[in-house]
């Protein structure tokens, strides 16, 4: 088997967030999120990285990372555009990225061997990538064998705000039943919640397992997303707002039949940004680990 690839979802509007956070700074060397998910999984044995991203900030992203690369391993860049979808579906009024699902699709010609996906602005930790890594390199790249990596929801929610999250039901031997995406779950009075179909506030078990969008692929994975995207486009085309997420694209997966999706664990420690006010939670995160020498001060 070749080394893995990593697909890295960066076209993100950072709505909540106030900007671009992949491409934002957390250390005084100048480290952005992504800069340490790529020194993690270059260490635990990725190949090439394929960065999507959009046309508006290419230029920033080639010159943030393509000379770190350089030598290391194989890099590409595939765009996300909101046109990037058939002609009776662009709505010159959408100014949202059409989601995660979409992102995915759009890599599916820079991607041939197994491969990992990631969200820019979530630090993962070396462990899961080592975890990722091992579990890919062992699949058969023809086969329909998927994994995720598994947080606890407690571990993943932000202080400020609502976040969106996969809620996975996993059975007995460790293999994905279901993933349901939650776009409402946030802390009231110390108590985690979620919104319902109808908007009401319903409780939500703080040891519910949750995807952060890490998934593992063969590159069979993208038979599932194209008619799947095609049936959401024409269900949602007047909705300026919807998003197809990768779970749609996995509970697909699942309901095939053909297809498993293992459930991977790790004792990384996750934490990312969905909130400016979260930036100085994962500062100081990121400034015990460089001090604790899990990463040397400088990563390139």
């Amino acid at each position: 088997m070749g080394k893995p690839t990593l697909v890295i979802l960066a076209a993100g509007m950072g709505s909540r967030y106030g900007g671009l956070k992949q491409m934002d700074t957390f250390t005084p060397e100048g480290d952005t999120i992504i800069d340490f998910s790529i020194y993690d999984a270059l260490q635990a044995g990725f190949g090439k990285f394929v960065f999507i991203i959009r046309k508006s900030f290419e230029k920033e992203f080639k010159q943030a990372f393509s000379k770190k690369l350089e030598g290391k391993a194989d890099v590409d860049y595939v765009f996300q555009e909101l046109d990037q979808v058939p002609e009776q579906y662009i709505n010159p009024e959408r100014t949202k990225p059409w989601g995660t699902g979409h992102a995915l699709l759009m890599a599916k010609n820079a991607v041939s061997e197994n491969f990992a996906i990631i969200n820019a602005d979530d630090f993962y930790g070396k462990e899961a990538f080592e975890v990722m890594a091992k579990s890919l390199s062992e699949k058969d790249s023809t086969s329909y064998n998927f994994c995720t990596m598994a947080y606890l929801l407690k571990n993943t929610v932000s202080d400020y705000g609502f976040v969106s999250r996969g809620e996975c039901q996993v059975d007995e031997k460790g293999y994905l039943v279901d993933v349901t995406e939650r776009t409402h779950i946030e802390k009231k009075d110390g108590q985690l919640m979620r919104k319902d179909e109808h908007g009401d506030f319903i409780p939500i078990d703080e040891n519910t397992i949750v995807s952060m969008n890490f998934w593992g692929f063969t590159p069979k994975c993208f038979e599932f997303g194209s008619r799947l995207f095609e049936e959401f486009l024409e269900t949602n085309k007047e909705n300026l707002k919807a998003e197809f997420y990768i779970p749609s694209v996995v509970n697909e997966i699942l309901k095939s039949g053909i297809a498993n999706v293992e459930v991977l664990k790790s004792n990384a420690k996750w934490f990312g940004v969905t909130y400016k006010e979260d930036k100085d939670i994962v500062q100081k995160a990121i400034g015990k680990l460089k001090a604790n020498n899990v990463y040397p001060k400088n990563l390139w």
